[in-house]
């Protein structure tokens, strides 16, 4: 699991790589200040109680994150193709994100059943 989330990590740091590049490429400024990306954060942090319950928040978060690229791409429509693509690319990849943590959580589920026997 460590290396699942360590995956999930790199890739997240790719698509802010990537969206700053094309930010920049537009002429404008990547904006990296911590409070700055707080409040522009779409979901909000919440810890778990135990890693199965971490694993759930994780997948509430790439499902908000699914969300907001999907409303990202309809926006772009035909006005800017290369940034479109650039959002299918990365919404694609978080669903993907979001199926590998669903993934988890039945294997974990499964796990915690047979503790219990």
């Amino acid at each position: 699991m460590a290396q699942e989330f360590a995956e999930h990590a790199a890739e997240e740091q790719a698509h802010a790589d990537q969206i700053a590049e094309r930010i920049t490429q537009l002429g404008g400024e990547p904006d990296f200040n911590p409070d700055g990306l707080l409040a522009r954060s779409h979901s909000e942090y919440v810890p778990g109680d135990g890693l199965l319950e971490m694993i759930k928040e994780d997948v509430v978060a790439e499902r908000i994150a699914i969300e907001s690229y999907a409303d990202m791409v309809r926006y772009l429509g035909d006005n800017d193709p290369t940034t479109r693509r650039m959002m299918e690319e990365i919404l694609a990849k978080e669903e993907e994100h979001a199926d590998d943590l669903r993934t988890l959580i039945e294997r974990l589920g499964d796990d915690v059943k047979g503790a219990d026997r």
